[in-house]
This record gives C-alpha cells, sequence and structure tokens, in this order.
C-alpha cells in the first residue's frame, strides 16, 4: 500500500482529521473544499477503506482512518527526521523541540535549564506546552511533542523514561499559623482529616500520589478546593483558608514569596518516594535538536531534589 498512496492526498487527509471537518481542513491548506473532499475520496480508494464518517458537523475517522493516520504521522516522522539530520550536517544548531511539562516542572526548569539551552542554540526553535501528567502523556504518545517532563508517569511500554530524578516531597503546606504547624514531627495524613484542604486535580501526578497515599492509610482527606495550579493551593495556604498537600520546592517558594507559608513533612513514604522523568515515546525518531535538548536534560537535572525545609 505505501507505493500506492499519494502522499498530498495523505496530508490533506491528515489536516482534515486534525482540523475535525473538510472545511476547515481546506482553510488551513488555503484550498477549496471541494479539492480536499476529492483527495480524501481518491485516497480512500486507493486504500479500499471508509477512512472518515460524518458526525455532527463535522468529520471523524474510522478505525481505518485512525490506523492511515498513525502510519502516516509515523512515516512523515522518519521523513523528518531524515531532513533534519541531513540539516544539521550544515546547521548543528538549527531544528525545533516540542516541550510539555507541568506547572511545577516550568517553575522548576525554565530558569536556568531551559534558558540556558535556548542561550547556546539561538536558531533553534522551541514550543513549550504546559500541561497536567495525563495532558502530557497524551502529547507524547500522539506524536505532539518530543520530550516530556513529568512527575511519576505510569508504566507504561509505550514511553521511554531517559533519565529519573527524586523529586521533592509532597509536603503539607500552611500559615505559619495553622494549628499543624504547632506538630514538630512528620504528620501523619490522618491529621488532616479535620481541616479543610486543596489539591490539584486528578490528572496531575501529584494528586495521584496522594490519592495512593491516602488508600495505603484508608482515609479520605476533605478538599474544599481542587485546581489545575500550583500557585493557587499556596494562596489557598496564604489566605488562611486550610492545608494544601503538594510539592514543595525551594526555587517556588521563594518565586512566589510566601513568607508566612510553610512546609511541613509527612510521614507516609508514598509522598517522599515521587520522582520527575525524562520521557518520549518508545521507538520515535528524534531528530538532532531533540537530542540535544535530552541530553541536555540528562546532564542538567539537579539530581537531588530542593524542597523547603520544616519551620
Amino acid at each position: 500500500m505505501q507505493e500506492l498512496l499519494d502522499s498530498r492526498r495523505v496530508h490533506y487527509f491528515l489536516q482534515v482529521v486534525a482540523s475535525g471537518s473538510v472545511r476547515a481542513a481546506a482553510d488551513q491548506l488555503d484550498v477549496e473544499a471541494s479539492a480536499v473532499s476529492r483527495a480524501v475520496s481518491l485516497l480512500e480508494k486507493e486504500c479500499g477503506l471508509t477512512l472518515l464518517e460524518r458526525r455532527g458537523r463535522g468529520v471523524v475517522p474510522t478505525d481505518a482512518g485512525r490506523l492511515l493516520a498513525t502510519y502516516a504521522r509515523r512515516q512523515l516522522d522518519v521523513q523528518a527526521s531524515f531532513y533534519a539530520e541531513v540539516e544539521s550536517l550544515r546547521h548543528a544548531n538549527r531544528g525545533h523541540v516540542d516541550l510539555v511539562l507541568g506547572e511545577g516542572m516550568l517553575d522548576l526548569f525554565f530558569q536556568p535549564l531551559i534558558t540556558d539551552f535556548m542561550r547556546a542554540h539561538p536558531q533553534m526553535t522551541l514550543d513549550l506546552h504546559v500541561q497536567s501528567t495525563t495532558d502530557s502523556i497524551d502529547l507524547i504518545l500522539e506524536d505532539k511533542a518530543h520530550i516530556g517532563l513529568v512527575f511519576q508517569p505510569p508504566t507504561d511500554v509505550r514511553l521511554r523514561s531517559h533519565h529519573a530524578t527524586p523529586s521533592a516531597p509532597i509536603q503539607a503546606i500552611v500559615h505559619r499559623t495553622h494549628p499543624l504547624a504547632t506538630i514538630k514531627r512528620p504528620l501523619l495524613l490522618s491529621e488532616l482529616i479535620g481541616y479543610p484542604g486543596a489539591a490539584m486535580m486528578d490528572s496531575f501526578g501529584v494528586r495521584q500520589h496522594v490519592r495512593a497515599a491516602e488508600i495505603s492509610e484508608q482515609i479520605t482527606l476533605r478538599n474544599v478546593l481542587t485546581a489545575s495550579s500550583f500557585k493557587a493551593l499556596w494562596q489557598f495556604v496564604d489566605a488562611g483558608l486550610g492545608y494544601a498537600l503538594t510539592t514543595a520546592s525551594a526555587s517556588f517558594a521563594a518565586r512566589i514569596h510566601m513568607p508566612d507559608v510553610v512546609a511541613l513533612p509527612m510521614a507516609n513514604p508514598i509522598l517522599n518516594r515521587g520522582a520527575t522523568h525524562v520521557i518520549t515515546r518508545t521507538g520515535r525518531h528524534l531528530p538532532p535538536a531533540v537530542i540535544a535538548l535530552l541530553d541536555h536534560f540528562i546532564a542538567g537535572i539537579p539530581s537531588r531534589p530542593e524542597s523547603v525545609p520544616a519551620p
């Protein structure tokens, strides 16, 4: 089939899948919608399969269409890798990288790790996606991001971890006037039950880690706020509304500058053994620019976490 498929028709088909409709794809391609529709019809004839089905006002790929889209993207990825490697022989510092990471990783690693790389490679371009753990993994598996910096990703043969380093422990973040701040030892989760809490949403690795700890102690914490922002948790605490269970790096604490917020250690071992992983999709061909950033991360990410000291 590979010899039979017309590359322009495949390109039009992939744009329809990405855009969700023939009209939207035509707008992106700057061609007539009839040209896109005709290209997809001819491609279906070449394949002998129905590739798209109408859904509401748009279209979605059939099982065969999803299979073709996955195959075509990977073929294009191999082709792009080849051209990038050839180009790198002429211009070693050129290229593009799609990077995905969480808000907490952004605060930890943007300066100086990412900025140092950009300074050393001024002709490279970088797309930076800030997402939850679940969404970050989806972008990696869908080949929409080359590299992910992820807290405690799930075990998945489709993911390759190039480097893992211990993360800052998950601690109880409280206002210094909170009753929990008077306890001078690591806290049990059961000691938090009587107070209102704030937590990250379920798609975040930190939240998934806390849930595992709750199950291990057979308790359920009372959260009055769930958020997709670590800073929102700290603001909740700074306002004296309750506690938050989250990682607490010294650099993040210094950046947001909330001197009345303190971090209390937790006794549960699950909360003290998370790791940050540098991941890619298993088997994906990585262009030279991506490999350069990957090597930079592996060499530059600290081997020990920096956490906020207990008061």
